[in-house]
């Protein structure tokens, strides 16, 4: 009998290791508690205005400057727009929990270009539930639902592929 208690003792243990190890392999990449496999627990609340995708009937995109991340793309309410480097050019991949954590930027009508944002890489792609999608320099855009308030980046970097967006159109990876 007592050898029947240790090896179930033992299979919990092992049990216990493995539900650790999967649960720290899905927090974000600087170390922090944001929650699931896109940095950000999708059952939190957020106040942030991207929480809901509704279509902007006319968006528009500019760029903000900080000093740890130098100039990157913002909507016109100043929130960060972020790429996920596993889409590929106009094909949205993040739905579901993802895009819970990572809300599109839909559009409803025409994307506007202030700043340094060249109008003629702005674009929009049709998702899955038939809203559509800005794009810039084809890459499909977010917002990151942690960003609580205008000029936050908490988003940046999160597992090495959420990027804020240069005005060149590519990942913006300064992390100074």
């Amino acid at each position: 009998m007592t050898r029947w208690i240790r090896h179930q003792r033992a299979c919990a243990a092992a049990a216990a290791a493995f539900a650790l190890l999967g649960a720290a392999a899905c927090g974000d990449s600087d170390g922090g508690s944001d929650g699931g496999p896109y940095g950000a627990d999708p059952t939190s609340a957020s106040e942030s205005p991207s929480e809901s995708p509704t279509a902007a009937a006319d968006a528009s995109l500019g760029t903000a400057t900080d000093d740890d991340h130098g100039e990157f793309l913002v909507d016109s309410d100043g929130f960060a727009l972020y790429l996920f480097t596993t889409d590929t050019p106009n094909t949205p991949t993040c739905y579901d929990s993802c895009a819970t954590a990572w809300p599109p930027m839909i559009a409803g009508g025409d994307v506007g270009a202030n700043g340094a944002v060249d109008a003629a890489l702005i674009g929009t792609v049709e998702r899955t539930d038939g809203t559509m999608q800005v794009t810039y320099n084809g890459w499909p855009l977010y917002y990151y639902a942690q960003d609580d308030e205008p000029g936050e980046t908490e988003g940046q970097g999160v597992q090495n592929v959420w990027y804020l967006v240069g005005p060149n159109g590519d990942a913006n990876t300064t992390d100074t």
